[in-house]
């Protein structure tokens, strides 16, 4: 009897687990463009190389917890909440989709695979193998929003230790000055790759070792802090190695080398001091299998909750497809709008410099002379936009930080009315990297247009754009910049200022002729 009572979860799990292997597959032949996406950043991306590694150690977390599941039952009941889940899953999949956000599409992707388990199984059974199933978001490539954060902590630690050490130090942005030349911090300087990989490993090494909640947690913000510092420690010693060598040492390759070798040292440090915490895990203890109902009523209720979720995940992709069937995929004719009082610029003083905009389907850049001055106008037009071509991206910037001629020192807000209008644009300094404080700034002033609405804000732009495209109008949106060099404090503002109160009018009665073909 008790032969037989132990054999009959085991039995129950054949059918579980083949409808989770199938709705597993049917996820990722669904939704195979994004899973795909997702790869092809581990491989082009060092900073999410470790993504590689997640699947791996997910499928060896879940072969460790075998036995304790196969001493339960799977539930007899599909999980509304799980359900609910999926559905909302898939929802922030279409949102992110439309939007061209590759990381909202990323999480609702992975959150549908893990979704499939307690679908299927129920609740119980999932909380045996929860920690591996959330172990999968760390797959997601996702950080890349923190570089400009991470690069300003990282040149303001240098800059004050270098300065405690007594090596003076000139400053310009993430540019600085030392006696013995010039160091920027640029992206492979932010320390995220370091962070993101501590993140990963930390949670692995804290799940493992401890069995109190207290000390995973706070061993995740030793996981934190250790990388950041650690990089921040690791960019000074650089420049302090090169500054002694005279620049023999610590740049290109030795650069990289010393800053993983470093960093797998202090990983190294970091996981010896957690070791002198380690809990020994709790006896697993034998669990008494759940009640079993008649056999002939269980696969009913499991394929239809399989039924259930492949409907939900086919939904999101139906509304694409609707979208897409409608939505203009013409080449967009972007012509030059009409200004008044406004001439060529010639030799207007203006520097020779484009807005770092990817792939736009149509382009204008025009330089104008304005009492006296010169004021330069770009404008990239996007339409048809996917991972190839999106309007409002990471990769996209007035100037990219390892651009070798340029580099921008400040960013703000502000507004400018125009009429009845308050117009929202986001202002950046940029200095040529030679020249330094004797060299004129440029000042760019950069706005969106999407759905007939000016935005200066990323996040309030891909809201806008999203919103534009469920309403099925199409993913049009253009990108403007005007630019002018600044020879007196606040000149270049009240310029550019000036020339977006004349002639946005202009302007966007271009923008509006180019999406409607008026």
């Amino acid at each position: 009897m008790n032969e037989l009572v132990a054999t009959r979860p085991r039995m129950a799990w054949q059918p579980t687990l083949a409808a989770v292997a199938l709705l597993v597959i049917g996820v990722l032949w669904l939704y195979q463009d994004t899973a795909r996406r997702m790869v092809a950043l581990w491989g082009e991306a060092e900073t999410f190389a470790h993504g590689f590694m997640v699947p791996v150690i997910v499928l060896w977390l879940l072969w460790r917890k075998r036995k304790a599941l196969a001493a339960m039952a799977p539930a007899f009941a599909p999980s509304a909440a799980a359900l609910f889940g999926v559905a909302a899953a898939a929802a922030v999949w279409l949102v992110g989709d439309v939007s061209a956000v590759n990381p909202a599409s990323q999480f609702a992707l992975v959150a549908m695979l893990v979704l499939t388990f307690p679908v299927l199984a129920g609740w119980s059974a999932t909380r045996v193998i929860l920690f591996p199933l959330c172990f999968l978001f760390f797959a997601v490539p996702f950080g890349d929003f923190l570089l400009p954060t991470l690069m300003t902590w990282t040149a303001d630690f240098t800059v004050m230790a270098l300065r405690a050490t007594g090596v003076p130090v000139y400053r310009d942005g993430l540019q600085f000055v030392i006696p013995s030349g010039t160091w920027s911090v640029v992206e492979a300087c932010s320390g995220v790759r370091y962070l993101l990989a501590s993140l990963m490993v930390g949670a692995l090494f804290a799940y493992l070792n401890y069995r109190s909640p207290k000390r995973r947690f706070l061993f995740m913000l030793v996981a934190i802090a250790v990388p950041i510092l650690a990089n921040w420690l690791r960019a000074y010693l650089i420049v302090m190695i090169g500054h002694l060598s005279s620049n023999t040492l610590a740049v290109g390759v030795d650069h990289l080398v010393y800053g993983w070798v470093f960093f797998g040292v202090v990983i190294a440090i970091m996981f010896m001091i957690g070791a002198r915490w380690f809990e020994h895990p709790a006896d697993e203890a034998i669990l008494a299998p759940a009640p079993m109902l008649p056999g002939s009523r269980r696969p009913r209720s499991l394929w239809g909750a399989a039924a259930a979720m492949a409907v939900l995940l086919a939904a999101p992709l139906l509304v694409v497809k609707v979208l897409t069937a409608t939505e203009d995929r013409s080449v967009p004719l972007l012509t030059e709008p009409a200004l008044a009082g406004v001439a060529p610029a010639g030799d207007s003083g203006l520097a020779a410099w484009t807005p770092a905009f990817v792939n736009p389907s149509a382009t204008l850049e025009r330089r104008y002379a304005v009492r006296g001055q010169g004021v330069g106008l770009y404008i990239g037009y996007y339409r048809d936009q996917g991972p190839a071509r999106k309007l409002v991206s990471s990769t996209n910037a007035l100037v990219r930080s390892n651009d070798g001629r340029w580099t921008a020192n400040r960013s703000e807000s502000r507004s400018v009315v125009v009429g009845e209008r308050s117009i929202p644009v986001k202002t950046v300094r940029l200095r040529q990297r030679t020249g330094m404080a004797d060299a004129p700034a440029l000042i760019a002033w950069q706005l969106y247009w999407i759905d007939g609405r000016f935005e200066a804000n990323d996040a309030k732009a891909k809201v806008r754009g999203a919103w534009q495209r469920l309403r099925g109008a199409g993913d049009d949106g253009a990108v403007i910049v005007l630019y002018a060099m600044e020879q007196r404090p606040g000149d270049a503002d009240a310029l550019l200022e000036g020339f977006l109160r004349d002639h946005l009018g202009a302007v966007e009665t271009q923008l509006r002729k180019t999406r409607y073909g008026d």
